[in-house]
């Protein structure tokens, strides 16, 4: 317990250093060592690139699924790791809690709740609603025998309802409910992440990886971001090279992505 609690704390202050806390997305234990051995600092779980290693759709994965995911990265390295939680895995509060309670017996340090309910016609929860699971969720946390950081999401600019003003009321509201970071992914441009950042007084998380939409870390920092996560895209990266060694095999009957793989000798060294 004393070494998850010192990988919490160290968590919560790497959202009070000097530039954003880049928090890259591994899949698997694998690409969690890796990201390691590269310096990042901290680590993140996509709810997404852990539903595709199973060969499934973002959302399509149980608690018990994700939170077994959850910690085979979290045990992977000596990072702090935060778990993509998805909604909680419940409409009700409780659910949500015990959803908290189990990811901090998993080993994460933090990990996110968002507002998406998963109805087509209303995608997000309602606004009550939406604020009690994340008060019951840091209810949960603070029966946690460590400072877990709660990020409270709300899906609006991803889920078809790219309203800045109700954007802002939840992240608003969730920041007074207890959440100690907040974020609405899928922000179109940096004038909207600049009025984010400015209307709340928690640390906001930005999400890079969407084409068109991933500005540079300066710029981030700039418009007042604290955190940068990577949601799919290292995954995505990872499969596009995937996809080209295969096309190429099949299409030229050549192997040339040989020569710019990375090596065995150099790939177990960044395995340690």
């Amino acid at each position: 317990m004393s070494e998850i609690a010192a990988k919490a704390r160290r968590f919560r202050e790497l959202h009070a250093g000097p530039a954003p806390l880049l928090l890259p997305n591994p899949w698997d234990a694998g690409s969690a060592r890796i990201l390691a051995s590269l310096g990042f600092q901290a680590l993140a779980t996509s709810s997404g690139a852990a539903a595709a290693v199973l060969g499934r759709r973002d959302g399509a994965i149980s608690r018990d699924e994700a939170l077994a995911h959850a910690r085979g990265i979290a045990a992977a390295t000596d990072l702090p790791v935060s778990g993509d939680l998805e909604n909680g895995f419940g409409r009700k509060p409780e659910e949500v809690a015990e959803t908290i309670r189990r990811a901090g017996e998993a080993g994460l340090v933090g990990g996110s709740i968002e507002d998406y309910g998963g109805e087509p016609q209303a995608p997000l929860y309602e606004f009550t609603l939406a604020v009690e699971r994340v008060a019951a969720a840091v209810e949960a946390v603070r029966d946690l025998p460590f400072p877990f950081t709660l990020t409270a999401r709300t899906e609006g600019f991803i889920r078809g309802r790219p309203d800045l003003d109700e954007t802002l009321r939840r992240m608003q509201a969730f920041a007074q409910a207890g959440a100690d970071v907040l974020f609405a992914p899928g922000l179109s441009d940096l004038a909207t992440v600049r009025s984010v950042c400015a209307a709340v007084a928690k640390p906001v998380n930005f999400m890079a990886g969407i084409r068109g939409k991933s500005f540079s870390v300066a710029e981030l920092q700039a418009a007042g971001v604290r955190r940068i996560s990577f949601g799919t895209s290292l995954y995505r990266a990872a499969i596009g090279g995937l996809l080209a060694a295969g096309t190429e095999a099949l299409t030229a009957g050549t192997f040339g992505y040989t020569e710019t793989a990375v090596a065995t000798p150099q790939l177990y060294e960044r395995l340690g």
